[in-house]
Formats: structure tokens, C-alpha cells, sequence
């Protein structure tokens, strides 16, 4: 199926490392001019090299508004339009509720949810104003199903869900969607990841092989995601062909939730 998406303008936050690498690289093999908005400038520099002609690698803070508007803008400027948004920036480290420390709630919560509102508001005008846009935000079953020892990143990205549908309501009218999609567990490659990423702090150190092997075991396909799992499923939310799709969530989580 062509996906029509060649020469799109696409900005995919969070888009250097794992998940959002693997969206950016997709985006790419489509023909697509994306921008890789990822607060790790280096590792966004990186994968931008490996398609030059294709990527674009920008700075962007998402808890900062100043610096998502410095990145719409430049894109604008580039681009001429920004025909989709995908909300892939994200954090976490998991851990027991009473036993997490304020500093990672309020990280959680300035990326997860911060990040999402800054640059979901940052593009609407834009979108308004074209009466076209796609927004595709990365959510998690954490979300859908309140995942234990993760539960502020449930709380995030279970807002994310509500508030796409909310959104989702008020711009449907100009011809914008929003959809959610929510990954199970998707451990991050370390030679794909950035020296911020979750998956080279703590957060991956807790997952050996033998642990992955374990975690693997609950889910019916009996393996764990991969970042590529994600990508196919964003690409056609983001296309023409999902055009009257909006205000859902799809999981690819091998199972994981069937709800």
C-alpha cells in the first residue's frame, strides 16, 4: 500500500533514540522530510547522517515551550508546512510508587505530559489554518491498564489518551486527527540509544536477558517488542488512507492488553 507520504513534513519529538529512531528512519524510507526533535543534539546529529537528504536534526527541549515554538518555526521556515506531529518524547524509570523520589514524578510529568501539550498546541494553529494535520502521539498500555511499579508514567500517558480524544473532538472540524499509539514493553537498543536515554541509565540496567526472558513469557506471542513493531502502525495514522480515523488508540503490545 502506498502511504502517500513522500515529501510530507513530519516532526517526530523524542526522535533519536529507540522508538522514536525507528519512527524517524520509517518516515524516512516513505519519502518523508522529517525532523528529528530530540533533546540529545548529538545522537539526533547521528541519525540524521544516516539519511541526509531526509533528516533534519533540531535541539528541542519539550518541557520547554520556547523551545518546541523555535523548532515549529524553523521547520515552517524549511519546510513550508508541518504536515505531522508525532509525540514520541518520553521518560521513566520504574519503580514502586512509595518508593520514587518527587524528582522523577515531576520528570515524568514535564516530558510525558508537558512534552505532549507543548507541541500538540504548538502545531494547531498551523494545522487550523491548512485545514489538514495529522497528530500521532506515543502512548503505552502502562496507560491503558495501570502497570505496576510505573505508576506516574500510567497516570502520563493515560492523559495523553484523553486528552488526544478530547483534542480530537475540538479539531476534527478543520480536517485534524489524533490517534494514540501505545506500546507494550519495547526495550531500547543500547547501540541506538543516546547518552540520555532511559535505556542507558537505570532503567535498562534492571532488565538483564534473563529478566527479558522472564517478561517475555506474559505476553502471547511470547516475545518482547521491538522499536520497528511501532513504526507501521504510526505510518499509516499518519496517512491519507487513516484520514477518518481520529480520537483512537491502538496497541501493539503482542497481546499484552486486549481491550
Amino acid at each position: 500500500m502506498d502511504l502517500e507520504l513522500e515529501n510530507k513534513s513530519v516532526i517526530v519529538s523524542g526522535g533519536a533514540s529507540n522508538i522514536g529512531r525507528a519512527i524517524s528512519l520509517g518516515f524516512a524510507a516513505e519519502g518523508a522530510r522529517v525532523c528529528v526533535a530530540d533533546i540529545d543534539e548529538q545522537q539526533a546529529t547521528s541519525l540524521a547522517g544516516l539519511e541526509p537528504e531526509k533528516l533534519t536534526a533540531l535541539r528541542t527541549d519539550v518541557t520547554d515551550p520556547a523551545s518546541v515554538q523555535a523548532t515549529i518555526d524553523s521547520v515552517l521556515r524549511e519546510f513550508g508546512a508541518i504536515d505531522v506531529l508525532v509525540n514520541c518524547a518520553g521518560w521513566t524509570v520504574d519503580r514502586l510508587f512509595i518508593e520514587k523520589p518527587r524528582e522523577e514524578w515531576e520528570k515524568e510529568i514535564a516530558i510525558d505530559i508537558w512534552g505532549f501539550i507543548n507541541f500538540t498546541r504548538g502545531v494547531l494553529d498551523h494545522m487550523i489554518e491548512r485545514r489538514s494535520g495529522r497528530v500521532v502521539s506515543i502512548g503505552s498500555d502502562a496507560g491503558r491498564i495501570g502497570e505496576w511499579r510505573e505508576a506516574v508514567y500510567s497516570g502520563t500517558k493515560a492523559g495523553v489518551v484523553a486528552m488526544s480524544k478530547a483534542i480530537a473532538r475540538e479539531v476534527g472540524r478543520y480536517g485534524i486527527t489524533l490517534n494514540v499509539v501505545c506500546p507494550g514493553f519495547t526495550p531500547g537498543r543500547a547501540e541506538e540509544s543516546g547518552e540520555g536515554s532511559i535505556w542507558r541509565g537505570e532503567q535498562g540496567s534492571q532488565f538483564d536477558d534473563e529478566t527479558l526472558e522472564k517478561v517475555a513469557k506474559s505476553y502471547p506471542l511470547r516475545r518482547l517488542g521491538r522499536p520497528e513493531d511501532i513504526v507501521p502502525v504510526v505510518l499509516l495514522l499518519a496517512s491519507e488512507r487513516a484520514s477518518y480515523v481520529t480520537g483512537q488508540t491502538w496497541s501493539v503490545s503482542g497481546g499484552y492488553t486486549m481491550i
